[in-house]
């Protein structure tokens, strides 16, 4: 049994020691920090690589006869960084008489040619772009050419065809070169390197390989170690077709620098390729893979006079492989496309630019909220106050025209002002309502020695101050429109914003286990795309094969995916056109509910225009909106109007904007007509087609009917027409939908049609009870006929009902097992 004392004891002096190693890795990270930046202090900006990489190259050859390599580095590091040109010319000049000593005229005679004839050229050549290999080539062949002839005293053919390959080599080494010298020169970007710059940066590696031919350690050449090393790397940063790529590139230019080196090509690229396969097993798997392509091309291979060495070289690599840091080769690995960093990498990246838009566009919703608000701050305070003081103008131009030539003024005004005002303000409201009270008149006589003139004043003046009224409120309008407006765009904007910080997870593992439970059940299909498995709003992309079109997906591919995903998965409705070869076809979870909808009109007098119009839209994936809009009166005017108010409800409600905020607006622009006074009624319903709540929406429109079986319940609320008042008042009715429900929704002309019914409610609810049919389309049909027939066939409205039936989405295509999948996959999800 363990103290207590000594429990407590223990527990501390190991708590203590836990928060010890936090500070111990946080000065190991700070220490692994400035490593790196004094690397990159030393290596790029003091230019200590450059000088090391000029130093091998200077000292490099093809053949032990040709030295293209100085002059293009020279000239390559004289465009790009000309601050460094001297350092690049240096560190040259080092390697040659290190190395080759005898080949310094032709690198001094080379380097002060090119600096004159490219200086020359990039004057007299319109493409300048072409200034700088053509001032190498040139360069290069004549220096070649005159060192020949000032040491031998003649050129023969074969100098003249060394000179011109010499400079062929050089032309093409300062392209690459161009490509690559930025790798080592600039730090890196974040961004993955071309293909194009691989393949340079890895001939630039190996041409500074070749400066080291000559160096052996123990029996073993330094740059067969080296170009080892360099595919180990690779191979596991890149997998096997960059290790492949590397080892081909880097053993052709050793081979090239030195015949008996031609056996490396082949030994490098089956190494490479080895190793990448390998690469799963991390750096014993790779080295595993050079091994094994060692020992191959040891015991078959021509031209290799002991396998040991060869072997012994490998396992060299593999030693200062062993020791590289992780960190350096997933550093290299960012910037190789297809590997897994590299796309992590990527989604970092993306992230970022994601963020960046994203509070870009909260930064404009934030604008947007901050408009609406300084239009809406204190707005029924300030309106209040503006109307005080359109009263308080409204005196003061009284009494400018009448107290002011009154010798009691300073009696009334100064003496017994609030007397007076209450007095003044009494017969100002009398006229207000239509003509001044005696009540009021015979106060302002006892107040006032001339009562006459101050009410003749006041109605002449009454009316342009109704007018400065109208305006006033006209304007208050305007204000409560653009602040209503901006609060919905500031909503949608913000929505917006979160809707691009969602990002595509990936989903390779579960990928892969569709297509190849797909496969296995005999179908052929391509690429395999999931976007989202969240249950109910699964989206998954297919690419079909060749005999594979709509129907096999609808059939066979969805009811597999339906088992799979334990959901209920269709093809996209939306994605209805003809399926080619190779077609990619979505697949999206179905909604719960489906909706049908029929509709029956008729205008006034059986004329062509009817006033009403209804409207059935989708809005989004996941609603569905019916609406009825009545235009006040009949024919193409009152149509008009109507449409128009269903068609910028449509836009307002499909943009994002809340449909109180939509409703709200569109009252606001109809209100603000003041040369016409055009009112509508709207009956709007928003159907949730997951959960089949239903929210209800009436603006001066009829009562709506929900049929359930037999029995018959109304949905009602008093509210008027958009555009009689300013601000449209309304409630929000909501119920829950069940399956087989319809909802019948009718404009007043159906109810105003019989005349002769007194509770003509209970009537519609009566009929609506005793119809069998279920069609939406046929009991719309019904339901009108059924009225005008009562109507004795009088048409003396316009007549609109619609009806919508909801269902439960019973699947077309019953699942197809694969219980074997569907464990794993969500596991994994």
């Amino acid at each position: 049994m363990i103290h207590k004392e000594t429990g407590q004891g223990t527990f501390a002096r190991v708590t203590v020691g836990t928060d010890g190693f936090i500070p111990l890795k946080q000065r190991w990270m700070q220490l692994m920090s400035k490593f790196e930046k004094g690397t990159e202090l030393v290596f790029l900006k003091w230019g200590v690589l450059l000088f090391i990489v000029g130093v091998m190259l200077g000292r490099a050859a093809i053949l032990s006869d040709l030295y293209p390599f100085a002059l293009p580095f020279f000239a390559a590091v004289f465009v790009l960084k000309k601050n460094r040109a001297l350092l690049a010319a240096t560190a040259i000049l080092v390697g040659t008489i290190w190395g080759l000593t005898f080949n310094l005229p032709h690198v001094l005679i080379g380097m002060v040619g090119f600096l004159v004839l490219y200086k020359l050229f990039k004057t007299l050549m319109i493409q300048t772009r072409w200034a700088l290999p053509v001032a190498v080539l040139v360069t290069s062949f004549l220096a070649r050419i005159a060192i020949t002839y000032v040491s031998m005293g003649t050129v023969t053919q074969y100098h003249w065809m060394m000179g011109a390959i010499e400079a062929g080599l050089a032309l093409m080494l300062t392209m690459i070169f161009l490509q690559s010298l930025p790798l080592i020169t600039h730090k890196r970007k974040q961004r993955s390197l071309k293909s194009e710059e691989i393949i340079c940066f890895i001939i630039l590696i190996a041409s500074v390989m070749t400066g080291a031919i000559g160096w052996v350690i123990y029996g073993l050449g330094a740059e067969h170690i080296l170009a080892r090393y360099l595919v180990l790397l690779f191979a596991l940063a890149g997998g096997a077709t960059i290790g492949a790529t590397v080892g081909v590139v880097t053993g052709l230019v050793l081979s090239l620098a030195a015949v008996v080196n031609l056996y490396q090509m082949s030994l490098l690229a089956f190494a490479g390729l080895l190793g990448g396969l390998l690469k799963d097993g991390n750096k014993i798997g790779v080295s595993a893979g050079l091994l094994v392509g060692t020992a191959l091309i040891a015991l078959y291979g021509q031209g290799l006079s002991s396998a040991g060495i060869t072997v012994m070289e490998s396992v060299a690599a593999i030693a200062l492989f062993l020791l590289t840091p992780k960190s350096a080769i997933q550093y290299m690995a960012k910037y190789v496309p297809g590997t897994t960093e590299h796309s992590k990498e990527q989604q970092r990246y993306m992230r970022k630019i994601r963020d960046v838009t994203a509070a870009r566009v909260e930064r404009f919703s934030d604008l947007f909220q901050t408009l609406s608000s300084s239009f809406t701050n204190d707005r029924e305070t300030t309106y209040t106050n503006e109307k005080d003081l359109e009263g308080d103008r409204f005196l003061a131009t009284i009494t400018a025209s009448t107290c002011q030539k009154c010798f009691r003024k300073e009696t009334c005004w100064a003496e017994r002002f609030d007397t007076t005002y209450d007095v003044m303000e009494d017969v100002m409201t009398d006229i207000e309502q239509g003509d001044v009270q005696k009540g009021s008149y015979d106060r302002l006589k006892r107040h006032c020695i001339y009562p006459d003139r101050i009410v003749k004043t006041m109605k002449e003046q009454w009316g342009p101050h109704e007018l400065r009224k109208t305006y006033a409120k006209q304007l208050e309008e305007s204000r409560r429109l653009v602040a209503d407006q901006l609060q919905g765009v500031s909503q949608v904007m913000g929505e917006f914003a979160r809707e691009i910080q969602k990002e595509k997870e990936t989903h390779d593992s579960q990928e892969e286990q569709i297509h190849e439970a797909i496969q296995e059940a005999g179908i052929d299909i391509g690429q395999v795309d999931v976007y989202n498995l969240t249950p109910r709003d699964v989206r998954v992309e297919i690419e079909l094969g060749e005999d594979v079109g709509r129907e096999e997906a609808e059939k066979l591919i969805a009811p597999m995916l339906s088992g799979i995903l334990n959901d209920h998965i269709i093809v996209d409705p939306e994605n209805d056109e003809d399926v080619e070869d190779g077609k990619v076809m979505n697949f999206v979870s179905a909604k719960t509910y489906t909706v049908d909808s029929g509709a029956a009109t008729v205008a006034q007098g059986g004329a062509w225009l009817s006033g009403d119009n209804h409207a059935a839209m989708q809005l989004g994936f996941g609603k569905f909106a019916v609406a009825i809009s009545d235009g006040m009166g009949n024919g193409k005017k009152a149509h008009d109007e109507s449409k128009a108010t269903l068609k910028l409800l449509e836009n307002l409600l499909q943009s994002g904007i809340d449909e109180k905020v939509a409703i709200q607006s569109m009252n606001s622009v109809l209100s603000l007509r003041a040369d016409e006074e055009m009112f509508s009624t709207l009956d709007l319903t928003i159907i949730d087609l997951q959960t089949a709540d239903t929210s209800f929406i009436k603006i001066g429109s009829m009562p709506s009917f929900i049929k359930r079986g037999g029995q018959v319940s109304s949905v009602e609320s008093g509210n008027l027409p958009m555009g009689i008042i300013s601000e449209a008042n309304f409630d929000v009715v909501s119920r829950s939908m069940q399956d087989e429900d319809l909802l019948i929704m009718m404009s007043d002309g159906m109810f105003d049609g019989v005349k002769h019914v007194e509770n003509k409610e209970r009537w519609m609810r009566r009929i609506i009870s005793e119809m069998e049919t279920e069609d939406p389309q046929t009991m719309s049909d019904l339901l009108l006929e059924e009225v005008i027939r009562v109507s004795d066939g009088k048409i003396d409205d316009d007549m609109t009902v619609v009806v919508t039936k909801i269902r439960r989405n019973t699947p077309r295509w019953a699942k197809i097992p694969m219980q074997k999948w569907v464990p794993q996959m969500y596991k994994e999800a």
